[in-house]
């Protein structure tokens, strides 16, 4: 008797914990990486059984939700992707991947299953992996874009739109955050814009170039570096299998223990207000005070006043 391919052990698993209700509809499926740590597969094996189960109907993708059980009452086999392969399909495919399952789980047999074509075709279009990576970042910014006729937009307004609408993208497509390097920036013209419209707003105000061109630096890295910790706890609960609320929970005893320690005081108060209160980590509100609070600093260098109108004042 002819041994079943591991992927299909692992499709006929999921399958029969699907149709048994151990998954209802809307439950997540475990992830690529998680399927290939549970199983001991590679994760292109991983990738393969969760495609199938796809095809068959029996799971779908959600950005950021990962891969969830469809439901069975209108579950049918999902047919696969029909049309010329083009270097936009290719791109757009990777995108709703990595948007799905993360970077981790984009390899070009992975490509090619979701897209219902031969691995080999994949690199027609493509050279490889890097340079398919740098597409999919490049589309990403580019989904917002300024219009170019617009009247004349004051300087901090223009920041803050340049500033939320990376902020807005890190939100769609949260790997988005780790594909670029401050030391090894990529050539994206789409990603060029958005920093263009932050020097615009820079321009004018008797700043040297290098100062613009740190500034610039400063507000894109501020952005980026907050949105790394969407795909950070996305990858750490694929990884781990609990949410982030079930990590604080298990981390409490240790927490609470540092709470009566009396060489942190300060601290210790703060947290101890904070755990009787209850703390929710808001990373857009996170995001909105570091950026007011970026800017508020920067209208003091760049009028000498506050936003209120007020002048500066000087400690020494």
């Amino acid at each position: 008797m002819t041994e079943e391919p591991p992927f299909q052990r692992i499709v006929t698993e999921i399958g029969r914990r699907i149709r048994k209700g151990e998954l209802a509809p809307g439950d997540r499926v475990p992830s690529t990486r998680r399927i290939a740590k549970d199983y001991g597969v590679a994760m292109a094996t991983a990738t393969k059984a969760l495609t199938t189960l796809r095809h068959l109907g029996l799971v779908r993708t959600e950005p950021r939700s990962g891969t969830i059980v469809a439901d069975l009452t209108d579950a049918r086999p999902a047919r696969a992707a029909t049309g010329e392969l083009t270097r936009e399909r290719l791109v757009r495919a990777a995108i709703e991947l990595a948007d799905a399952e993360g970077l981790d789980a984009l390899s070009m047999r992975a490509l090619g299953a979701r897209l219902g074509a031969a691995t080999m075709s994949t690199y027609r279009h493509v050279a490889d992996k890097e340079e398919l990576v740098a597409l999919m970042a490049d589309a990403a910014y580019g989904e917002i874009g300024y219009p170019a006729d617009e009247p004349p937009l004051a300087w901090r307004p223009r920041i803050e739109r340049a500033a939320r609408a990376l902020w807005t993208l890190y939100r769609r497509h949260p790997w988005l955050a780790h594909v670029d390097s401050l030391y090894r920036p990529l050539p994206l013209p789409h990603l060029l814009a958005h920093d263009e419209q932050i020097l615009r707003g820079l321009e004018g105000h008797g700043l040297a170039p290098e100062e613009m061109l740190n500034y610039s630096i400063m507000f894109y890295n501020q952005v980026q570096s907050l949105a790394m910790n969407i795909e950070r706890e996305a990858q750490a609960q694929a990884a781990s299998g609990i949410s982030g609320d079930e990590w604080v929970e298990r981390t409490s005893p240790a927490m609470t223990a540092l709470l009566d320690d009396d060489r942190h005081p300060v601290w210790s108060a703060m947290m101890a207000v904070i755990t009787a209160d209850g703390f929710d980590l808001d990373l857009d509100a996170l995001f909105e005070l570091g950026l007011r609070t970026t800017l508020d600093g920067l209208t003091w260098r760049l009028t000498g006043t506050g936003e209120d109108g007020r002048a500066a004042r000087v400690d020494r």
